[in-house]
């Protein structure tokens, strides 16, 4: 078959559940020149879908995970082989035997209702009812998801291979991959060691060899694989006469860090409790010699018992069935973890046609084929998939040691109760800003972001609490990672002047004759203003989607400074690049001081030899200048709503910058101030944050950021589907807590006449108010005093739908 557009030639690399999965879909939407290559044997080739247990439990903090993980349940349901089911129905079960733990089911109840699962706290003597082997004594409460179940993965793989190669795919086993061939910065084809096969687009879906193919086409894959206890037990007199694979839910045990699922008249026990066991990915058998070495499989290394020890007592606790029960068969299996956890997804920048489908375990195998074929297929995946974007990571964050240490933590934290704020322990302090001296200085309460050390109080300014009035006591979980300091920072800034760390927001310079036309073409406001002019605008995709929001600043006729979120944004934007545009990411080797509130210009205005008054230098205007002994870029913009600039200098200057500031403030009592009253402040001026309030999920105009739209102007991605768009159907909405004790911390589910109607985004207290503030998606049109509720630890918090901005609307005080 010759290759078109419309049908190019795809190679996948590796038939395991997400290969599979891809071809079918892909074959699905029309591209049929689909080649499976395979090293292993089909259909069971050896990877981790070899020995998957095939637990889906549906529920995630990630809104996106759990999407991926419904799409799977339904497909899978949906496929049979031989008139069996590719998805076993039975339900899940998560037992909580800590006060800790059953908060924490709580929350993950709150998640299900927010992404749109069936789910129920239950009760001990219910959970008894669901497994009977447990014993009740030492359990206080579960989470049961009726639709949860067993997905099984090698039929599913067959189901699909068989739907996919009806369509004309080709699977091909027995096929080792030994090298990418690339020509002019394009993939070309796939070199194995039976043949060469031509390819416009290659995918790598090869599981826990993912950095072996990466390395062949010069393409980082930032994936550790681990090896994960798995046994069963003989046959058990309680399950004896048991006829159905499973009739129980499957169960999990996170307070100790096991899971069970049944195995007919056996029980089949996953544990994460030992010590982190990482595997080379590159020192791994083929299928052949690991047989010869007794091995079942390439990813199935020998159970070591001594790790198994605490787990099989831990288990026997709980199951008393189990104290007089063997283990009749345990293995060590392999699978793929990340830096934080999430898939590697995408197309590479530096091999164009070269796709990453990679960290994917079965419970989300289905969707992320989907999303991914979607994304080859149409250009975009139908579901925001940035928490999984192959870019997502900073350059800092993929060295082979930050990997290897960070991707065992994931494996130890699978069932951890883990804090929404909670930084990673090590390697820390990895990025720092020039400022960190004395941020310690000032005992800074650092958490990170990005591998940066971001301050988010400073306990120098404990003695400003006296000053405040009661703040409402907050619960163990809201006041963790929290500090009454928070609120009085917010204080002074918007009664005083403070300084803020901006350092580890992304810059990026963008020069040439071709960059105004370039940017202005990418984004979706008028940038073609005067140097000096700084605009708010947005980076969309073609579907009109927020891909990010940007602040760009016009520094000369070809010169501009880009105020960025990720990598993925620098991605993007050098993607579509023309010749004579030229963008480099200045962060590292630049910093940033917020200087915020009432007295920021008298601060400031002694400092420069140019004149910052209102009328001399407006609001959204930037200008080159001298802060005593240190060039700055000076930008009159706040995202905390105070008068203020933000002043650039490159990271050499910081702390000079820094320096002079502080001792010019002195008199007029300036202070630090960290993220904690930052994010506070901006909540209260509705200040959205990209990639938790928006991402490309969602279109400006129901965002609330249809103010940086110009639909009169020339074209610009994503006008065309903006200009298609009907009235919203939802909007980001501010809500007030009605009562001033209450907090609640985002992604908890909202509730409109007693239906799960959408979610919180962002959420944190409002100290200039006296009212927690949460932004939520809900249905558009709920009217200004419409009464909701927040489901927060399984209590129906009430809230009322607010005006926006909650805070001086007329921005009085952000221009004088």
């Amino acid at each position: 078959m010759s290759s078109t557009p419309e049908n190019p030639r795809v190679v996948v690399i590796g038939a395991g559940i997400v290969g599979c999965s891809l071809a079918d879909e892909l074959t699905a939407r029309g591209w049929t020149d689909v080649t499976v290559l395979e090293q292993g044997p089909l259909p069971s080739p050896g990877g981790s879908t070899s020995h998957a247990p095939g637990l889906v439990f549906q529920t995630s903090p990630s809104k996106t995970l759990t999407a991926l993980a419904r799409y799977t349940v339904e497909k899978f349901g949906s496929l049979d082989v031989d008139g069996v089911s590719c998805f076993h129905q039975v339900g899940g079960l998560e037992l909580a035997t800590t006060p800790e733990r059953l908060a924490e089911l709580h929350r993950r109840a709150g998640y299900a209702a927010s992404w749109g699962v069936r789910g129920e706290i239950v009760s001990a003597a219910r959970c008894k009812e669901l497994w009977p082997l447990i014993d009740e004594s030492v359990v206080l409460g579960g989470f049961h998801t009726p639709d949860d179940g067993l997905a099984r993965a090698l039929p599913a793989a067959r189901a699909q291979m068989s739907r996919a190669t009806a369509r004309g795919a080709r699977f091909l086993d027995r096929h080792t991959v030994t090298g990418i061939e690339q020509a002019d910065g394009r993939v070309t084809a796939v070199v194995t060691d039976r043949g060469t096969f031509p390819a416009d687009q290659v995918v790598s879906a090869a599981g826990f060899w993912g950095p072996v193919i990466g390395r062949m086409a010069g393409v980082d894959v930032p994936l550790q694989p681990l090896a994960h206890q798995y046994a069963r037990t003989g046959p058990l007199p309680e399950l004896s006469g048991a006829t159905a694979e499973a009739s129980k839910p499957i169960l999990r045990f996170q307070d100790r860090d096991l899971y069970f699922r049944e195995h007919t008249d056996r029980i089949g026990i996953g544990s994460y409790a030992h010590r982190p066991l990482p595997v080379d990915p590159f020192a791994v058998l083929p299928y052949d010699e690991a047989r010869a070495r007794n091995m079942d499989m390439p990813s199935s290394y020998p159970f070591t018992e001594e790790d198994w020890a605490p787990s099989w007592s831990d288990c026997r606790q709980l199951m008393p069935a189990l104290r007089d029960a063997e283990i009749e068969s345990g293995f060590n299996g392999v699978f793929s973890f990340t830096p934080d956890g999430m898939p590697v997804l995408g197309e590479s920048r530096l091999l164009s046609g070269f796709w990453l489908a990679e960290a994917v375990w079965v419970t989300h195998s289905a969707g992320v084929a989907k999303a991914v074929a979607e994304w080859m297929v149409d250009g975009r995946p139908s579901i925001d998939l940035h928490e999984c974007d192959l870019t997502r990571f900073e350059e800092a964050q993929r060295s082979p040691s930050y990997v290897l240490e960070r991707g065992a933590q994931q494996f130890v934290e699978v069932y951890d109760v883990v804090h929404p704020l909670q930084p990673m322990e090590r390697p820390r302090p990895l990025r720092v800003s020039p400022f960190h001296v004395r941020q310690q200085q000032l005992g800074a309460y650092f958490l990170e972001g990005g591998g940066w050390e971001r301050p988010h109080w400073y306990e120098a300014n404990a003695p400003l609490v006296d000053a405040l009035g009661p703040l409402p006591e907050r619960d163990a979980w809201a006041a963790r990672h929290w500090s009454p300091i928070a609120a009085a920072e917010a204080k002074a800034t918007r009664e005083g002047v403070a300084l803020y760390d901006m350092t580890p927001l992304r810059r990026l310079d963008v020069t040439g004759p071709g960059a105004l036309g370039f940017l202005d073409r990418m984004t979706s406001n008028n940038l073609r203003k005067k140097p000096g002019a700084v605009t708010y605008t947005l980076l969309l995709d073609e579907s009109g989607g927020i891909r990010s929001d940007l602040t760009v600043a016009r520094l000369a006729p070809d010169r501009f400074q880009v105020g960025a979120n990720s990598p993925s944004d620098l991605d993007r934007l050098l993607r579509h690049a023309p010749g004579d545009v030229h963008i480099r990411d200045v962060t590292a080797g630049t910093c940033c001081v917020g200087v915020w509130g009432p007295l920021a210009r008298e601060l400031v205005q002694p400092l420069t030899p140019d004149d910052f008054s209102h009328e001399a230098f407006g609001y959204f205007r930037a200008k080159e200048t001298y802060i005593r002994h240190v060039p700055v870029t000076a930008m009159r913009l706040s995202y905390v709503g105070e008068l203020g600039w933000e002043l650039y200098t490159t990271a050499d200057l910081g702390l000079r910058l820094w320096d002079t500031l502080w001792e010019a403030g002195r008199e007029l009592g300036v202070i630090a101030a960290g993220r904690s009253a930052f994010n506070s402040l901006r909540l209260e001026k509705g200040y959205r944050a990209w990639g938790v309030d928006m991402t490309d999920e969602h279109d400006p105009f129901e965002a609330g950021v249809g103010f940086a739209v110009r639909m009169d102007r020339e074209d610009f991605v994503g006008k065309a589907a903006l200009a298609r768009a009907g009235e919203p159907a939802r909007r980001l909405t501010p809500l007030l807590l009605d009562d001033p004790a209450s907090v609640v911390l985002g992604k908890e589910p909202v509730y409109v006449d007693g239906t799960p109607a959408g979610y919180v985004t962002s959420a944190s207290y409002g100290y200039t108010l006296g009212r927690c503030v949460a932004y939520a998606w809900l249905p558009a049109g709920l009217p200004t005093g419409t009464g909701v509720h927040i489901e927060y630890f399984g209590e129906k918090v009430p809230a009322t739908v607010a005006d926006e901005p909650l805070f001086d609307p007329n921005m009085t005080r952000i221009r004088r």
